[in-house]
């Protein structure tokens, strides 16, 4: 794999009227794994669609090896970079190998005849992601768990060094969600591949990837390590949870154990300063009052 800069900075993107993600900076490590992590509607899916050039910022830039990729030609950024999105759609009937065979339309031109090279890809593709013995199934008749792999199949056929993934376990069982990821690990250590995801699982996230950035509120939180990025006060700050974060005991990985919604620290109201009270002025003659409670002279009643 080619070693390639890409990065994100001071990105502003929103819809409308409506900022999702404001002057966001992020560098993707080359040839790691990592995802991005944080609540409905930070801007998570914003960010990766941003950096996949689907949608353009407001301002700021998406830097591709020092070129602004909302600049270059679209063959020439999926010859790069694939990008599987959160609910892909195909053709009603078209079997699988069929739909992985569009992941090499950015290398072949318009009338190009298809060769070796085209059919190696697939069939790597295919062997990888464990979908060769689907190859004449239609892709409407497969479990979710299966349609996911095919997917990840075509966007190994276009052979990028790059590959985002936009939530790839949603709608998974426990099962199809580690498969997935399984695969996705082994295609960053087999190639080099660097792949960046947005995943719900947090102990998925930090079991998997070698790097997490967590946002809010369309800000990055934190970023680093899994054991730099899932503490207990990050999962306060961002999730708004009280936690507590063991170590797993088979990989060292951070695990999150929410204990319930976070409560903010009670607080105090300000208490109004109260005026100095004003000195008296001594009387000639008169001797200053001693502090306690004032003494009588004399006897009351006394002849």
């Amino acid at each position: 794999m080619t070693d390639h800069d890409f990065s994100a900075e001071a990105v502003t993107v929103g819809y409308g009227e409506r900022t999702v993600i404001e002057a966001l900076d992020l560098t993707v490590p080359d040839h790691r794994m990592g995802a991005i992590i944080g609540p409905n509607g930070c801007g998570k899916s914003t960010l990766l669609r941003t950096m996949a050039r689907l949608l353009r910022p407001s301002s700021g830039a998406v830097l591709l090896d020092g070129r602004m990729i909302h600049q270059m030609p679209t063959r020439a950024v999926a010859t790069v970079l694939g990008l599987l999105p959160q609910s892909p759609t195909c053709p009603d009937g078209i079997v699988v190998e069929d739909l992985v065979s569009r992941g090499r339309a950015p290398h072949r031109g318009t009338f190009a005849r298809w060769t070796a090279v085209d059919d190696e890809a697939i069939a790597s593709a295919m062997a990888l992601t464990g979908t060769a013995e689907l190859a004449t199934r239609p892709v409407d008749e497969l479990s979710g768990g299966q349609r996911q792999r095919v997917w990840i199949a075509m966007a190994l056929a276009q052979q990028t060094d790059l590959l985002l993934l936009d939530e790839p376990t949603t709608y998974l069982d426990l099962a199809y969600q580690i498969d997935v990821l399984e695969l996705l690990a082994e295609l960053n250590r087999s190639t080099g591949t660097t792949v960046v995801m947005v995943l719900h699982d947090i102990n998925l996230a930090a079991r998997y990837c070698d790097w997490l950035v967590a946002m809010r509120e369309g800000t990055v939180m934190a970023r680093g390590r899994p054991a730099d990025v899932v503490t207990q006060d990050t999962m306060t700050r961002v999730f708004d949870l009280d936690t507590r974060v063991i170590t797993d005991p088979v990989n060292g990985s951070p695990i999150v154990i929410p204990l319930g919604r976070a409560r903010p620290a009670p607080q105090q109201p300000e208490q109004p300063e109260q005026p100095e009270k004003p000195e008296q002025p001594e009387k000639p003659g008169q001797p200053a009052p001693e502090d306690g409670p004032s003494q009588q002279t004399g006897n009351r009643g006394a002849a």
